[in-house]
């Protein structure tokens, strides 16, 4: 049997290709099997190469900053992160899994590698201090540096990495005071500004980076990372927080405060 390989885009035709196959000559069963083995190597590396750098280097650092919450990542949560649907999540975690930069375990979510883990704190080292070079050398405000390195840092080679980083004197943190580098992605260290009480001091570790409206939001209430706050009011049943930030007084709702992180002065 001679099979003229002729696919023109995607699974249909590799689908009608089986399906020629088989009218062919319906008894002849390795036939079959020769076609669908063929099918099946060519999608194999059809779906393989349409895995950009750019698209795995985004989920990995996505997962390890979320592994700082939850332990496997949830698919869902994942998917929300990112944007995405979880039909495309779910696909994308399935050749990660092959490339053997993830496991998954079935209902319970996703978790790096240790290959997964290296190359994650590489991209996130890169946008971090992409970060710090956007905010302080250019001057553009820290509610959107988080979106511009996200397309500066795959594009980063190692060298321009590592030039970076001694342009900069080797910054500690991002603007949004998360740690340029280290062994995980996020620093456990620290409790929510929603966790104190009326009459404790506090000093602002870090913030949320990914909600830009929130960041604008927090810029113009004096809300960074060194500053110095007091708790002054906490209403009951989760309910705002009164705090003074030097001689401002501010009232800020209990999940925005949750999403600040201090350390008790």
């Amino acid at each position: 049997m001679n099979v003229v390989w002729t696919m023109r885009e995607g699974d249909r035709n590799a689908l009608d290709l089986t399906e020629r196959a088989l009218e062919f000559d319906k008894d002849r069963r390795w036939v079959y099997n020769k076609v669908y083995l063929k099918i099946q190597i060519w999608h194999t590396l059809y779906l393989e190469s349409t895995v950009t750098t750019d698209s795995v280097e985004q989920y990995l650092q996505t997962i390890c900053k979320l592994s700082s919450e939850q332990s496997p990542v949830a698919l869902s949560v994942l998917a929300d992160r990112l944007g995405i649907s979880s039909v495309s999540t779910n696909e994308m975690i399935k050749k990660l899994v092959a490339r053997g930069l993830v496991t998954y375990e079935p209902y319970k979510g996703v978790t790096l590698t240790a290959e997964g883990q290296t190359q994650a704190l590489r991209v996130v080292r890169r946008h971090r201090l992409w970060e710090r070079f956007l905010a302080d050398v250019l001057g553009i405000p820290w509610d959107r540096v988080h979106e511009e390195a996200c397309q500066l840092e795959h594009a980063t080679s190692a060298l321009v990495e590592e030039k970076l980083a001694q342009f900069l004197d080797e910054p500690e943190t991002c603007p949004h005071g998360y740690p340029v580098a280290g062994t995980n992605c996020c620093c456990k260290e620290g409790l929510p500004l929603s966790k104190l009480e009326p009459g404790q001091r506090a000093v602002i570790l870090r913030v949320a980076e990914h909600d830009a409206d929130l960041l604008r939001y927090l810029g113009e209430l004096g809300l960074r990372p060194q500053a110095v706050i007091e708790v002054e009011e906490v209403a009951p049943f989760d309910g705002p927080l009164t705090v003074r930030i030097g001689e401002s007084r501010q009232v800020i709702g209990h999940q925005v405060a949750s999403q600040i992180t201090v350390r008790k002065a």
